[in-house]
This record gives structure tokens, sequence and C-alpha cells, in this order.
């Protein structure tokens, strides 16, 4: 008697927070789920040192960056769609948190109209990590009750109420705002922003290459340029920053003035 066909059992879709790029960043769940994964799919943006928690997995990178050859979002999202179907468990790995412009809405909806399983698994944003770099709060009290996670795409548009936020009094933390810098600063100083605000860039937040730069919303474009401040970076402005950007100018003048001691003792 031969025996009933089985039906392939659909595999599930874990879609995970990677983090700013830091392995130590990441939660306990994401590097199970890691360990556990037979395919993980990952964004340039989440580091290639996680990799080492999921040896045993077949890597497809999906990377999507600004300015570079990224990955079609619709191909990325049929990969998911066919890994699960061949009933494979796949860790949908970004860099971030997964809920902040990663296009994971685009993903949640492939897999649902695909009848297929799926979990979020939140990670660290790059915000978060850049005032965890700067030592400095985003809600200070005395200055912000407030945060409000922006992206720069569309600084030019209607779709982005500039004005609002220009006059909200919260902090402003900006992502893939540094190649769009001069739209930017348009968009705030024309909804009313002072020139004077703090603007503290942060750039590679959570990693050994990390550095800052501080500037105004008024100069923030001479300042990045001069800086030649490069992507990935996360701005943070508003007045919770100006105590720890009078710091930063501080040190940096005291490292200067050092550095230019150093220098005339030696000749």
């Amino acid at each position: 008697m031969k025996s009933a066909q089985q039906t392939p059992k659909t595999g599930k879709v874990y879609l995970v927070g990677a983090g700013p790029g830091d392995i130590e960043l990441l939660t306990l769940k994401a590097a199970r789920l890691l360990a556990e994964a037979e395919v993980v799919l990952i964004d340039d943006l989440a580091g290639s040192e996680v990799l080492s928690l999921c040896p045993q997995a077949r890597i497809i990178h999906v990377g999507k960056r600004g300015g570079c050859k990224s990955t079609p979002q619709l191909f990325i999202e049929k990969l998911l769609v066919r890994e699960a179907l061949a009933g494979h468990k796949v860790v949908r790995l970004k860099g971030g948190d997964v809920s902040l412009f990663g296009r994971a809405s685009e993903e949640f909806a492939a897999l649902e109209a695909a009848g297929i399983a799926f979990e979020v698994v939140p990670g660290v944003t790059a915000g978060l990590a850049a005032a965890a770099e700067l030592k400095a709060s985003l809600t200070h009290r005395e200055h912000a009750h407030g945060v409000a996670f922006i992206t720069a795409h569309g600084a030019e548009g209607a779709e982005i109420p500039w004005q609002a936020l220009a006059q909200s009094a919260l902090t402003l933390v900006v992502y893939m705002g540094v190649t769009r810098a001069a739209s930017l600063q348009a968009s705030l100083l024309g909804g009313g922003l002072r020139g004077d605000t703090p603007v503290i860039a942060v750039e590679n937040a959570a990693r050994v290459d990390v550095r800052s730069v501080c500037s105004t919303v008024a100069t923030m474009v001479e300042d990045f340029a001069r800086q030649t401040l490069k992507s990935p970076a996360v701005l943070v402005i508003g007045e919770a920053m100006r105590e720890r950007a009078v710091q930063l100018a501080g040190q940096a003048t005291e490292d200067s003035l050092s550095a230019n001691t150093k220098i005339a003792s030696v000749a």
C-alpha cells in the first residue's frame, strides 16, 4: 500500500533588527534565531560580524544603500516567500530596527499575501546608538519632551511637515540626511527653525570607526562637506543637543591646541 503523499511544510520568516553594527547590541533572541536559521538574508548595514553567529546558514546578501547598486525590493520579497515555501527557517536581517525606514511593511504584506507565518524581532536603531555615543539624552526635560525619527527622503517635497517639526521643540533624529543636507537645511530654515539650532552628525554609530561632527542648522552643509561626512550617519537636531555640542566643540579645540603644541615642541 502506498503511503499518502505528505504536503511540504511551510517555513517561517523572522524579520530581525541587527542593530547599528556592534554585535554586542544584538538581542539574545536575535542571536538565538541566527544560530537556528537555515537561510539568512542580510542587509549591508547589518554588518558582516553578525554572520559569525550563523555559520550553518546559507547567506544571501540583499544590500540596499543610497548611491550604490541595490537589490530590488520586489526581488527580496520573492526570495523570502520562496525560501519559506521551501520549508526553511528564514532570518531577514535588517540594520538597526526592523520597523524604522527599512521597508518592512512591504515585506509584511508580501508574507501575509503568501500565507507565510512571520515574526518581528526589534533591534537598536541608529538614532539611539548615536545618542549613546554622544552620551546625550534625546529628551532633555528642559528642552525636549519628545523625539521624532525622520527620513530625509523627500525633504524637498510636501509630504514631510517641516514647519510643524521645526516648531515642535522635539529633538529631530534624521536618517539618510547627509546627501540631502542642503535640501534638509532649506526645509528646516523655511519651517522656522533657528539657524543656531545645534546639529550633531554621528557617522557609523556604535562601530569602531564612529565619529561625530558638531554644527548648526545654518552651517551644516559647509561643515559636513569640510569634514567629508559620509553615510551611514544620523543627524541629531535640537536644543537638547546644545550642551553636548558645546562640550564636543571645546574638546575639539583642546585637541587641536594640544596637537599644535606637540608639533611646535618637535620643531
